[in-house]
Parts: C-alpha cells; structure tokens; sequence
C-alpha cells in the first residue's frame, strides 16, 4: 500500500515512485494507457495478478486519482477502468519507460552488461 505523507512535504520524485510503486500498477497504467478496459479483461491481460490484488490496486489508483472506475447499471453490472485526466498525464512517461525498456533489452543482447559491472 502507498505511504501516505503530506504531499507538499515530499520530493517529486519520492510522490511519483509512492503512487507508482508496487508490483502491478506501471502494468496496470500501461494496459489503460491504450485505452478503457473492463475488469476481466485487465486480469487477463495481467496473467497471473489475483482477484484481490487487481482490486487493492485499482482502488488505489482511484483514491489517488490517477484512473476513473465507471459502473454502467446493467445486470450483471459493468464496469470499465480508464485514465483520469491527471492520469494521462503519464503516458509519456510509460512510453519514455517502455523505450529505455527496449534499449536495455538491446544493450544486453550486444553483450555489455556483465553481471558484476559494466564492461
């Protein structure tokens, strides 16, 4: 669960990794970066995420105001997850993430990355 400290009292840095810390939530956000999704379709494009901690997460997420939960009144009841406007606000971020994500992936291919250090 996020540490909860006055927000004026933390480093930018330091709110940003509380609010995005954890397990799930960059693949969370990163799956609602492409657009709203439904519960059970978040789940399974998460793989092997329980129940419980899909909800937990979500939840923070939204107290936090980072997604938007919408329950459509339907039986059985729908309900979609999406980005909030600050939210969206991280999608450069997640692609700036994705992309370093990819250089390093090649940087380790080529062969300079040694486990003790860098060559």
């Amino acid at each position: 669960m996020a540490k909860v400290q006055a927000v004026d009292e933390q480093c930018p840095v330091e709110l940003g990794l509380n609010i995005l810390s954890g397990k799930w939530k960059l693949k969370i956000l990163w799956h609602l970066s492409k657009g709203t999704i439904r519960f059970n379709e978040l789940q399974r494009l998460l793989g092997s995420i329980t129940t419980k901690t899909l909800t937990e997460q979500l939840r923070e997420l939204e107290e936090q105001g980072i997604i938007l939960r919408t329950v459509f009144p339907e039986v059985p009841p729908r309900v979609e997850y999406s980005l909030s406007e600050i939210g969206n606000t991280l999608k450069p971020v997640l692609g700036g993430l994705c992309e370093w994500g990819k250089t390093y992936q090649e940087y380790q291919r080529q062969g300079k990355y040694v486990e003790k250090g860098y060559q």
